[in-house]
């Protein structure tokens, strides 16, 4: 299980958490928001996905990743 933490802009109420988990969920991802550090902390099967596939489900729900 591969783990890493992703900084992401424009989060700004408790409904962009849910969107943002739903993605991750979706994609066979856990993702883990913090709201206050603007940060997305995920797990995930590496052999199935890759850090550009997390980054890619965030920001199709429209939200900037920085990192």
């Amino acid at each position: 299980m591969q783990e890493a933490t992703v900084k992401v802009q424009g989060m700004s109420c408790r409904s962009c958490i849910r969107k943002i988990e739903g993605a991750l969920d979706s994609i066979g991802a856990a993702g883990r928001v913090n709201f206050e550090q603007g940060t997305v902390h995920v797990q995930f099967d590496e052999a199935n996905l890759q850090l550009a596939d997390i980054k890619a489900a965030i920001r199709n729900k429209g939200y900037d990743v920085v990192a």
